[in-house]
């Protein structure tokens, strides 16, 4: 079994497009995934342990790029950073979004398939009534 490769994905503000991108790869097995901002009022933000821990550190934007380099360049050895060139103008999990994160990350990474839609019994209009007619 190959260990598991962790993935950090970086954004301003760890609200939309860093949150997107880690919930992409929720639940895989060959992963690890989190996810952090830069900027101080981030929600999580990016620490020396999220680096120190990161096998591969995903940017969304070449400013964030700068940010790690700037702040934590000493814990960088053998990691690979990327920016993916991705705006700060799509809402958080937005079809658009989605698309043009699986499409930038597939070339570096094997995308796990989505994760099928599933329903609960009562929303099966075919289930039995439990109720007297």
């Amino acid at each position: 079994m190959r260990p598991t490769l962790k993935l950090l994905f970086l954004c301003s503000r760890n609200q939309r497009r860093s949150v997107t991108a880690e919930s992409l790869f929720r639940g895989a097995t060959e992963y690890e995934v989190e996810s952090a901002g830069t900027e101080p009022g981030a929600t999580v933000r990016v620490k020396q342990a999220h680096i120190e821990w990161a096998d591969m550190i995903f940017a969304m934007e070449p400013k964030h790029l700068q940010f790690v380099q700037n702040h934590f360049a000493k814990f960088l050895a053998g990691k690979r950073l990327i920016c993916l060139e991705i705006p700060d103008k799509y809402g958080g999990m937005s079809l658009e979004l989605v698309e043009l994160l699986r499409k930038r990350l597939r070339l570096y990474l094997q995308l796990p398939s989505p994760k099928p839609e599933t329903r609960s019994a009562t929303a099966n209009p075919a289930a039995p009534s439990s109720g007297a007619g």
